[in-house]
Order: structure tokens, then C-alpha cells, then sequence
């Protein structure tokens, strides 16, 4: 039988990166060709997520524009939208968000006419799947992903994405960093550490202490010449560990790099939200690193228009971005979703909340600006880890700052120094000092 070609669409966060880069690795390896030209494939994978219901809107209209192709529906789609999916093409193939790795077994189930309605449910079963030690075909060979966990321990109100990844599952220490040091022993010289909250590590096993700060000490004593970049932690499980963290964080191996999803900077919505934790506890996290670690760069997410938001909640958040100046801001509008409790509710009118979507972009960019402007004329050191076009390179400073770098000699997967010319929102622009 002809070995078929395959395309990977991807959606979403990091962890489903990595996974598409596993199913790439565990294809290849099984003897598949793997395309980036989707009119070549005779199998498309979408990759999916439901965190924003934009996104989904846009899968689903991709599955109606492919519906020639054989394609293969992974992510989180498939536990929470399996019905509506099928009502959009019938010959869909599903693969739950905890059967990665068994995507070749689909694949040959497909081929040999096993895939029947019993087989199928059980390629959408929840079960413990560890993503470590496997074949992968990265998308940037000096950048290696690593989940850490699946699942979470959270209970929010708004969040399709728990109802399809199930409860937290954290890996093994010593394969996640047997994984790693494979990874750096093959040329890799950026680790990022990823899962749906990196501070609940080991929580499932032992609910009064997380073991990250002990998986991120072991990481940081391999030798090897690396940065590590750490995901987004909720705030109720940093705090227990946050005097660990700040130590750490301080290693020179560390982006200076903080991820706090703060979703709203009310109370009250933090309390319909069912987030577990008071803005005041992760304004004390932020402070508390920009205390011992001035220049870090903090990064955190609002989500506007939860149905319960009023005028006041919206200014608390408008506050809270003048007083932190978070330089990474990722603002979604609310999505509702059906099978949540935040679903059931009544939405607020769209005028509203794109008007205070706009104001809150405003004043990030007017925030994030200011703290780029710090840098400008000052010299800093860049590990440059994509190349842009011919001439045009990107790298990232200790903070994690993207500093975009001109440039004739090939310096991808190199240290170098810079001196900072121009400052945008999210950007700075270096010359390396000869």
C-alpha cells in the first residue's frame, strides 16, 4: 500500500505545538511524508482548539472547505464537539486530546477499513498520555517544547478547554528531563516548559506541595549551554511557592520571563470566574519578582465581557494595566460556550465590549511602550533563534524581549551583543556591537 502524504494544521498554545510536532515525528518515522503544501496531502490533520470561539468558528469553516480531503479532527475538539463536527462532514476521523501518540494506529485502522463506530469512541477516551521521549519533527530545531502535565485542577466557570483535557496529570521528573537533555544533546538552546498551569506540577500526586520548583533546579544543573523559558503559572498555586520561584528565576539560565493569567483584575468577576484566588494575591506575586528582579518582563491575560462585568470591573482592569504594565498582554473577548456555567449567561451587548477591548488594548500599548523605551541605547545580550528573510533575524534578550536584528553573516543559534536603536510595543530593534 502507497505511503500517504500528510498536512498538520496546528491551533492554540504551545503544548498543542509540541504535540503536532510528535504526530509530525511518530509519522515520519512510520514511513508517512509529511507536506507543507495542503493541496499535496492526501490526509489533513487539524490540530484544534476551543479556549476562544473565534478559533473554532474558523476550524469549523475549514472543515467545510476541505471537504475533499480526508481529514483527521485531534485537540479538543473532538471531547467537546464531536456531534456538531459530524454534522459538518460524516467521514471526519476523530483523535482525542489523549491519543497522540497513537496517531499511526488511526491512520492504518483507516487504511484497513477497522475504523468502525466502536473503534473510533475509543480513540476519544480520556487516559493518562505522557508526551515525553517520542520522535518529533520540530518547527524550530533550536527551540524545544516540553509538556510538563496535562489537565488542571481548576474549576473556572468560563473554560471549555478543562472539559476536554480532564483532570491534572503530571509527567515524571526524570522523563521529562531525560527528555530534555536529549533534546539539548541534539542542538537545542531553548527549553520551554509548558502545560495549562506550570505551578500545579506535581499537585495530583501530592496536593500540599508543587515539585516544580524542584523539576526547574534539575533542569538548570544539566550541563549544557541553554535558556529555559517557564509557562503561564495560575496565581493561587505560585504563591505557596513563590520565595522558590524568585531564587530560581534569578539563575542565569532563566528567561526573566512571568507568565500570571490574571483573567480580570476584579474581585467580583474573579469570584463568578470560580478562579481560586483574590487580584490582591497576584499583584503581591508580580511585585514581589519586579521587587528582587526589576527588568522582568510580565506577561498575563484579561479575558472582557464576562457577562457579569460592569463599568467598574472594566476600570479595575484598566487600573491594573496602568499600575503593572504588563509588556505581554494576551485581551480575548468572552466566548461563550454552552457546555460551561459562564454559558448559560446572558452576554453583554458586543458594542460594550469591543469599546472596552479597544481601551484596554490602548492602554497596554501606551504601557508596553514605556517599558521598552528603558532599553533604548543600552546594551544587551540576544540569543538569535529564527531567521526572518535573508538579512532580518529575531532574537530574544534575558527578559525575553523580541530585539529584531539586521544583519548580513548567518548568526542563527548565537549569543550575541547588541546595542538597542528603536523601541515599538512589542518589539526593540538591534545592531550587534562588532
Amino acid at each position: 500500500m502507497p505511503q500517504k502524504t500528510i498536512f498538520i494544521e496546528t491551533y492554540g498554545c504551545s503544548s498543542n505545538q509540541n504535540n503536532s510536532e510528535i504526530m509530525a515525528g511518530l509519522l515520519s518515522q512510520a514511513g508517512f511524508l509529511i507536506t507543507n503544501n495542503e493541496e499535496l496531502a492526501d490526509i489533513i490533520i487539524l490540530n484544534t482548539c476551543v479556549v476562544k470561539s473565534k478559533t473554532e468558528s474558523k476550524i469549523k469553516r475549514r472543515i467545510q472547505d476541505l471537504k475533499s480531503k480526508k481529514i483527521i479532527v485531534t485537540g479538543c475538539m473532538p471531547e467537546t464537539d464531536i456531534k456538531a463536527l459530524k454534522k459538518l462532514n460524516r467521514n471526519l476521523i476523530f483523535l482525542g486530546t489523549h491519543h497522540f501518540k497513537d496517531i499511526v494506529k488511526i491512520i492504518r485502522d483507516y487504511q484497513e477499513r477497522n475504523l468502525d463506530d466502536k473503534q473510533q469512541n475509543e480513540y476519544i477516551k480520556i487516559n493518562d498520555e505522557e508526551k515525553l521521549n517520542l520522535p518529533k519533527v520540530p518547527q524550530n530545531k533550536l527551540i524545544s517544547i516540553h509538556q510538563i502535565s496535562e489537565g488542571c485542577l481548576g474549576e473556572c466557570s468560563y473554560c471549555k478547554t478543562r472539559l476536554a483535557k480532564g483532570k491534572l496529570f503530571s509527567y515524571e521528573k526524570e522523563n521529562i528531563i531525560k527528555s530534555i537533555e536529549s533534546d539539548l544533546q541534539n542542538g537545542a538552546k531553548e527549553i520551554w516548559l509548558t502545560s495549562q498551569d506550570c505551578a500545579s506540577y506535581g499537585l495530583d500526586k501530592n496536593k500540599d506541595k508543587s515539585r516544580l520548583p524542584e523539576l526547574l533546579r534539575d533542569i538548570l544543573n544539566l550541563k549544557h549551554n541553554f535558556k529555559l523559558r517557564l509557562g503561564m503559572m495560575n496565581p493561587n498555586n505560585v504563591l505557596p511557592i513563590i520565595k522558590e520561584l524568585i531564587e530560581i528565576y534569578k539563575n542565569k539560565k532563566m528567561y526573566k520571563f512571568l507568565h500570571i493569567p490574571i483573567q480580570s483584575a476584579s474581585n467580583s468577576i474573579l469570584k463568578h470566574m470560580n478562579r481560586f484566588y483574590k487580584i490582591e494575591e497576584a499583584e503581591k506575586i508580580i511585585t514581589s519578582f519586579q521587587k528582587e528582579i526589576p527588568s522582568i518582563t510580565i506577561a498575563t491575560d484579561i479575558i472582557v465581557g464576562y457577562p457579569t462585568e460592569t463599568q467598574e470591573d472594566h476600570n479595575e482592569n484598566l487600573e491594573f494595566i496602568r499600575k503593572f504594565k504588563p509588556s505581554v498582554l494576551n485581551l480575548s473577548k468572552f466566548s461563550k460556550h454552552k457546555q460551561t456555567q459562564a454559558g448559560k449567561l446572558k452576554e453583554l451587548p458586543n458594542k460594550i465590549v469591543k469599546q472596552r477591548t479597544t481601551e484596554l488594548m490602548k492602554e497596554h500599548r501606551r504601557t508596553a511602550e514605556e517599558n521598552k523605551k528603558v532599553f533604548l541605547n543600552k546594551e544587551v545580550e540576544a540569543f538569535i533563534d529564527k531567521k526572518i528573510s535573508e538579512n532580518l533575524y529575531e532574537a530574544r534578550d534575558e527578559n525575553y524581549n523580541i530585539v529584531l536584528i539586521k544583519t548580513g553573516k548567518e548568526n542563527l543559534g548565537k549569543n550575541v551583543s547588541v546595542i538597542i536603536k528603536e523601541a515599538g510595543v512589542h518589539h526593540l530593534v538591534g545592531e550587534i556591537i562588532k
